[in-house]
């Protein structure tokens, strides 16, 4: 079976290390930046070679599942009829730097990948790649036959969804690790203690379940009332 089409909104650092990735596994990959596609011709070229630059509506609309590069403020920016019916998968992460001091976006009670999720209401959602950094993402690919190869974590509500993304984490170089809907995505979020979390799929899962141990994991399990798997 031909591999899917993968479109990456979002053509900075952590974009066109996943559109490598991508490209690397055999997919198709389409990126779109924020700026033409003249303008960010050049630089997919040279940071990611293989990929084509498109518009975020072309993409959304000509790849199989959309993967989220963008700054977490431009959510709404999202092409949302474009990704009617399709997988999307959430990267993003808020930084104050980027999206402002004051975090209107997400909290204890709502995680940001569900706030997408609310504006994508026709698409499914799943939180993935987001925990690692995107250097870390490049240097720590490996082969399923290769020790050492590192986890990331990923969350849904969708096991269909949730499976073909796993399939992707392992294209890409990683041991898929589910842990729960989408609001458990929260632990993977900025501020948590699993957030750059860099670790093998038995290590990442003995954090996350001495996570309701730490001063984060107890307000999040309090605020969301959720079971830490």
């Amino acid at each position: 079976m031909d591999k899917m089409t993968i479109g990456i909104l979002g053509a900075g650092k952590l974009g066109t290390t996943l559109a490598r990735l991508a490209v690397a596994a055999g997919y198709d990959v389409l990126i779109a930046g924020s700026g033409s596609v003249e303008k960010i011709s050049l630089t997919v070229e040279v940071l990611a070679p293989g990929a084509q630059a498109i518009t975020a509506k072309e993409a959304a609309k000509r790849a199989d599942i959309v993967l989220l590069a963008l700054p977490l403020g431009k959510y709404q920016t999202i092409p949302q009829v474009e990704l009617t019916g399709k997988i999307v998968i959430d990267a993003m992460n808020y930084w104050w730097e980027v999206d402002g001091k004051e975090n209107t976006i997400s909290d204890f009670q709502v995680s940001s990948s569900e706030v997408v999720q609310n504006f994508l209401e026709d698409s499914v959602v799943v939180k993935a790649f987001n925990h690692m950094g995107y250097h870390d993402l490049e240097d720590e690919t490996r082969s399923v036959e290769e020790n050492g190869r590192k986890a990331i974590a990923y969350t849904t509500d969708d096991v269909s969804a949730g499976n073909t993304v796993a399939q992707i984490i392992d294209d890409l170089g990683f041991d898929p690790l589910f842990i729960g809907p989408l609001k458990n995505g929260i632990i993977l979020e900025p501020g948590s203690p699993l957030f750059g979390a860099n670790l093998v799929k038995e290590d990442l899962q003995d954090m996350i379940d001495h996570l309701p141990e730490s001063d984060f994991g107890r307000k999040v399990v309090e605020a969301k009332e959720i079971s830490i798997m």
